[in-house]
């Protein structure tokens, strides 16, 4: 199908993508599940295929490609079937590591950036505490500079790849403002908890407590002050890159359930000759499609430098409560075998339940939306 957003070499990416997800990462996903962990070897094959690297630049082993490459490896990634991988490889690249692409030092770059995108080092965000997860502006973990260095104390919660994590691109409290640091997991003081989920088993998620930690201060991202201005406005990349990842979940979940209702008879006929259940589907991959094309035009948007914050939010909020639905639905054409673990379809039933809430939750989205739609509240970026 022609698009106006993918070029011929979009879509040969997209399928080599596809290849390797299916013949290099996806049969380990039941082993990664069970041990709960994503080994170091996946991350550096990500590096060398160049996947960790698509948005950021050249000169550290990025691509610099244009962003509907990384649309077009995110929508796949999600599709090959393993929300936590996802969720781990997008924080990894879209978040922890854009914030030192961004407005990160020289010297940043090359030492956290470069094996970042190599997959050598693995990155994580710390920015949600136990009384501070919407509310950024209540972040309690403080940093005190202290001649040639930092001292941090305070803890951080639901911090994904957080156990397993090199460094850490922390959020924390400076005098009056709010600024970034990057922490390495193993400096004294830095305790790190890996905590259950009920889904997105093969990622780590952690509970992290700084006790007295000393941070070179040539590890403060861009300027003092500024962390809350970086955050907010990397949000939309964040919120963006949610939207689509639920999107190729989508897809996938409809895939499984398509072809299952292919070989699954019931009466001497199979299940996809039923129209109740043709039906239904029909109506899922409509509603998938207008979410689709809503998240590839504010992927436009993107790429045209337009800090699109409504846009962004809307994408979010629909893709991530649209995959509850798709999830139960496709769960449902499956009858008691979705309901067993060996399914790959209850597995994705359990990983889309944190999209509404990680990444900002659908009722913070819905006020964004409200504000700027009824109130005529405007946002501006903190890049220039």
């Amino acid at each position: 199908m022609k698009s106006p957003y993918f070029q011929t070499e979009h879509e040969l990416f997209r399928q080599s993508v596809r290849d390797f997800l299916q013949k290099e990462i996806a049969p380990h996903y039941n082993e990664w599940e069970a041990n709960e962990q994503i080994p170091r070897w996946a991350w550096q094959k990500m590096g060398e295929m160049g996947y960790l690297g698509l948005c950021h630049e050249e000169k550290y082993g990025g691509s610099d490609s244009d962003f509907f490459y990384s649309l077009v490896f995110l929508e796949e990634l999600a599709r090959s079937g393993n929300g936590g991988f996802s969720c781990a490889i997008s924080v990894h690249e879209y978040m922890a590591l854009n914030h030192i692409a961004r407005a990160g030092s020289a010297l940043q770059k090359e030492k956290y950036l470069a094996p970042g995108i190599a997959g050598e080092k693995i990155a994580a965000l710390g920015v949600s505490e136990p009384d501070a997860g919407s509310n950024v502006q209540g972040i309690r973990t403080s940093a005190v500079l202290e001649g040639d260095h930092y001292l941090v104390n305070g803890s951080k919660t639901f911090i994904s790849n957080g156990f397993y994590a090199d460094f850490i691109t922390a959020l924390v409290k400076t005098g009056d403002g709010l600024s970034l640091l990057i922490i390495e997991g193993d400096t004294p003081g830095v305790k790190r908890s890996k905590l259950k989920k009920m889904g997105w088993h093969s990622s780590d998620t952690a509970e992290i407590h700084f006790d007295n930690v000393k941070v070179p201060k040539e590890n403060l991202i861009g300027s003092e002050g500024m962390g809350f201005y970086y955050i907010m406005d990397s949000f939309q990349l964040e919120r963006l890159v949610g939207g689509v990842l639920a999107v190729g979940a989508m897809d996938g979940m409809i895939g499984m359930a398509l072809k299952y209702m292919q070989e699954r008879e019931v009466f001497g006929r199979p299940i996809a000759k039923y129209q109740a259940l043709r039906h239904r589907m029909a109506d899922l991959m409509t509603e998938v499609e207008a979410s689709r094309h809503l998240t590839y035009h504010t992927a436009w948007q993107f790429v045209q430098g337009e800090f699109a914050v409504k846009e962004a939010s809307m994408v979010k909020l629909h893709a991530s409560e649209l995959q509850k639905k798709v999830a139960d639905e496709c769960l449902q054409v499956f009858g008691g075998y979705g309901y067993m673990e060996e399914y790959p379809i209850a597995r994705a039933y359990r990983d889309t339940r944190a999209g509404t809430i990680a990444g900002g939750t659908s009722e913070i989205l819905r006020e964004i939306i409200a504000k700027m739609a009824i109130d005529d509240v405007k946002y501006a970026t903190a890049y220039k």
